[in-house]
């Protein structure tokens, strides 16, 4: 027998959405035996995939919000279908230490962008390294956001940033509005080494580091590394997965 949790969202459309959904599973045979059900936007299922980073089941999204690129479209005529021909992928995130003004580590996970952003009205003043390799030595912004092939195609595409293919073992660095060096367009760079941002100005130009939606304030240095060890699992319906998703941004991309 196929083991079934929902957790959705707390607005109307997403309950109404879960009402419907387990009369739905009540008179249906589900195919899989352990997944999630996660009824909401993109930033209910960040939130929901890192409550549950340390369990192994499957994530089938259902959007309930706007765009929804990490969710299913919802059809209650053609449900049960989709979600027993639904196609797995599995997606790692970035792992953030930050050391912030007083040298406490603070660590979050990223699933979409760590972003670097100024914290007043001075531009933020970084240094970034890949490794041993010095990216740039010194970009004065409004910040920096290292995006995640999963992620590319959000705030990572906003700032004008590369949209990366979800196997292409690469992250992208871009800037968020370079003022020096102005034409610096940012890096790709492999997901095995890390990455280090450092304040060259904590005390005049403070920054916080932001791990999708959870804030650092007063960062000095930024570690940012792929971590191996979390997976998370997501289910899409045939012909609409992550990849194919990315891939259409991309073809909108050399189109527009």
């Amino acid at each position: 027998m196929s083991k079934v949790q929902i957790i959705s969202d707390k607005n109307p459309k997403s309950s109404k959405i879960k009402t419907l959904l387990q009369s739905l599973l009540k008179k249906n045979e589900i195919k899989k035996s352990s997944f999630t059900i996660v009824i909401g936007g993109d930033g209910f299922m960040l939130q929901t995939l890192k409550k549950n980073k340390n369990r192994k089941n499957f994530f089938y999204g259902v959007n309930s919000g706007n765009y929804g690129f990490l969710m299913n479209k919802f059809s209650s005529k053609m449900f049960i279908k989709n979600l027993n021909n639904a196609k797995s992928i599995s997606i790692s995130p970035l792992e953030m230490h930050v050391r912030n003004n007083k040298n406490q580590i603070k660590k979050h996970i990223a699933i979409n962008e760590v972003s670097i952003l100024r914290q007043s009205r001075q531009a933020a003043s970084l240094s970034i390294y890949h490794g041993s390799k010095q990216v740039i030595k010194k970009l004065v912004s409004d910040g920096v956001l290292v995006s995640t092939p999963a992620g590319s195609t959000a705030y990572n595409l906003s700032v004008h940033g590369p949209i990366l293919s979800l196997n292409s073992k690469k992250l992208s660095i871009s800037p968020i509005s370079p003022f020096r060096p102005r034409r610096w367009k940012g890096k790709i760079v492999g997901d095995k080494s890390k990455i280090v941002i450092k304040n060259l100005n904590p005390t005049k130009r403070p920054i916080s580091a932001v791990a999708d939606n959870i804030e650092v304030r007063n960062a000095k240095n930024v570690i940012i590394r792929s971590s191996k060890k979390i997976k998370f699992n997501l289910l899409y319906d045939q012909n609409k997965s992550l990849q194919k998703k990315i891939q259409i941004e991309q073809l909108r991309r050399e189109t527009s």
